[in-house]
């Protein structure tokens, strides 16, 4: 699977171990950084650049660290076509790709210790959309709020 990875500096060390274990696995890692975590950086920079590559079609799926994690997921949910879950157990990560299709999973550094953050990731990375009604039934209503919000600002 070719997945996008980005972290700001407070994600820098888990990152790392996520893009090592991703392609020890075999997957195809497009990485954003960033790798110095003595530098202070912005992580929004990285959720609009995982964001747009998943929403461009580059890459199938999208990783983002930050401290908490929150903060990555508020700016990576800005972007149309992107839906972002903030997971800190796998039952989330797996559930917020089968149900509702996320498609970049957000992790706090500061919050979720290495080992468990790769089993979430791993969580995530397998799951695959049901597909089912109920949910396209609901990812319809999630899109139409999208479209309402952009038209009420035009």
């Amino acid at each position: 699977m070719k997945i996008a990875v980005g972290a700001d500096h407070a994600g820098v060390p888990l990152n790392e171990r996520i893009i090592e274990t991703l392609r020890a696995e075999g997957h195809d890692i497009v990485d954003f950084g960033t790798h110095d975590a003595s530098q202070p950086d912005d992580y929004p920079d990285y959720a609009r650049l995982v964001g747009e590559a998943v929403r461009n079609g580059q890459v199938e799926i999208g990783i983002l660290v930050c401290g908490s994690g929150v903060g990555a997921c508020v700016a990576a949910n800005k972007l149309r076509g992107v839906r972002a879950a903030l997971c800190s157990d796998t039952y989330s990560a797996h559930q917020s790709r089968e149900h509702d299709d996320c498609n970049v999973l957000c992790l706090g550094a500061r919050v979720v210790g290495p080992e468990l953050a790769l089993e979430i990731v791993r969580a995530f990375v397998h799951a695959r959309f049901t597909g089912e009604e109920r949910h396209l039934r609901r990812l319809r209503k999630v899109a139409d709020i999208e479209r309402n919000e952009r038209d009420a600002r035009s």
